[in-house]
């Protein structure tokens, strides 16, 4: 039997006061597909549960809750990515962690597998890519399922240049730092033309405007798209010098995507 791996979104409304309706951000294709899957591989048990419980509304699990095999990606790969090179901004030595132990039980039962993270596109801006290379490295079926990924549907409402872009994680907390990695990523918006996506704890929302709006060039453009798929979610982008006359308010409990360019 062929066991494959299931890429599977969840809502982007992690740690908001309101819930979006599962059945306007998911596709039934995709809630078909988690409702049938028995192994689980995440970044918290308790969290995909409940996405999970979610899930259970709109199209019954095959399986209880309770039934149901989950297992969590060590702490350590949160904290510091699961791709050598890679990480979350905050390291620059990131391990490359084995994740084929974690497939082991799935695989050898010969059933599919579903990876998720807290929030959007499992693997891109969040761990999960050990999973996907083990997956590879043991000859399963890795399949994407559609699903709301923040990254994207911030660039493409941004108006910003969708053609040359790059995610680079977090920046630095130390406003010294932080500053010096904004003028560099300016830099690029400047002389390649290319877009610069990043995103924050929400509680550092507001020092990260403010040291954006304190560095950038007035002529450059900012775009903050937060709530993404919410009832009260926007997508805003001006020059710096327009954000300086009318700063923006972000909640603390809200995801932003941030990006700059020309």
């Amino acid at each position: 039997m062929s066991t494959t791996l299931y890429l599977v979104p969840t809502p982007l409304d992690f740690g908001c006061e309101q819930l979006a309706p599962l059945q306007d951000v998911m596709p039934q294709g995709t809630l078909q597909v988690a409702a049938r899957l028995q192994h689980w591989v995440c970044e918290n048990a308790k969290t995909t549960r409940a996405f999970l419980n979610r899930v259970n509304a709109v199209e019954p699990l095959q399986n209880g809750l309770q039934a149901l095999h989950i297992q969590e990606l060590p702490r350590e790969v949160h904290k510091k990515g699961d791709h050598v090179g890679g990480g979350t901004g905050t390291s620059t030595t990131a391990s490359s962690f084995d994740a084929k132990p974690l497939l082991a039980a799935a695989v050898a039962l010969g059933q599919d597998i579903g990876l998720c993270s807290e929030a959007g596109m499992p693997a891109v801006a969040d761990p999960g890519s050990s999973v996907v290379r083990a997956a590879h490295a043991l000859g399963l079926n890795v399949v994407p399922l559609v699903g709301p990924a923040s990254l994207l549907l911030a660039l493409s409402a941004s108006g910003l240049n969708g053609q040359d872009f790059a995610f680079v994680g977090y920046l630095p907390q130390d406003a010294t730092a932080r500053a010096k990695r904004i003028r560099e990523l300016e830099a690029l918006c400047t002389e390649k033309g290319q877009t610069q996506i990043f995103i924050e704890t929400p509680y550092r929302n507001a020092a990260l405007t403010g040291a954006l709006l304190q560095t950038l060039e007035h002529n450059t453009r900012l775009a903050l798209a937060s709530g993404l798929t919410l009832a009260g979610g926007s997508v805003q982008c001006k020059t710096a010098k327009a954000w300086r006359q009318n700063p923006p308010a972000l909640g603390k409990d809200q995801p932003v995507v941030f990006a700059i360019g020309r």
